[in-house]
């Protein structure tokens, strides 16, 4: 029964172990925006398949080796913040694949890059034509930003003299048919909440979702949508 029971208490502990660290540091290592925390995301999956698999090893020796990889990441992070010379050392630096328009081969090889892996990239930012390419800069974490050249650039409501207005995160304030109390402030209260949803002919608990949407309307969405034939993708 200790056979079963060891990997089973191994793999548990380890699983919450590692939603830990996710809850602590998980922005950071799930945008892989530097090689550092690449790196760690990358050692975290194998500390962590030790952990709960390999029970050769001693559990107490993987998790300090485990929690000094974590100091080791934190001080990364720490030395990025407070040093400019560090951070660029440690994270890496963009590369400018596209500069006026045209292509910079001598930076292409140097990231042993062709032709069709500049086009993949455009094409996944909607690009076909690399002719509307002003400038492209290759990121550390690997995605592409890029400035189109002026006729190609979409239009904005300035083009069209349209004034600017204000908008927010939106605040929402009814999930599940339950009201979402910590947002209730301001002139959000349950009170006004419900006096909306009487205005309606509704109640709370007959509304799915509703959300203040970023240009300040509430937006309402029952649980019952009144759909004959609803679409079903699955």
């Amino acid at each position: 029964m200790e056979e079963f029971l060891v990997p089973i208490g191994r793999t548990l502990t380890s699983f919450v172990l590692l939603v830990f660290v996710t809850l602590v540091i998980g922005k950071h290592i799930n945008s892989h925006k530097n090689h550092y925390s690449f790196a760690l995301s990358v050692s975290i999956g194998s500390f962590i398949a030790n952990m709960g698999f390999h029970t050769n090893l001693k559990f107490m020796d993987i998790l300090i080796a485990f929690i000094a990889l974590l100091i080791l990441y934190y001080l990364c992070l720490l030395l990025s913040w407070r040093s400019r010379w560090i951070r660029e050392w440690l994270s890496g630096r963009p590369t400018v694949l596209i500069e006026n328009g045209k292509i910079l081969d001598m930076n292409m090889k140097k990231l042993k890059m062709s032709i069709d892996d500049l086009n993949q990239l455009l094409r996944e930012k909607d690009i076909f034509n690399i002719g509307e390419v002003e400038y492209a800069l290759l990121e550390v974490s690997g995605t592409l930003s890029i400035i189109k050249k002026s006729p190609f650039q979409p239009p904005v409501k300035r083009d069209f003299g349209i004034m600017h207005s204000h908008q927010s995160l939106p605040i929402e304030l009814i999930m599940d048919g339950k009201i979402i109390a910590k947002n209730t402030n301001g002139i959000y209260s349950s009170d006004w909440i419900k006096g909306e949803c009487k205005k309606r002919n509704l109640k709370v608990e007959d509304i799915y979702y509703a959300v203040i949407n970023t240009s300040g309307v509430l937006f309402i969405d029952k649980y019952e949508d009144s759909l004959s034939s609803p679409v079903d993708v699955e």
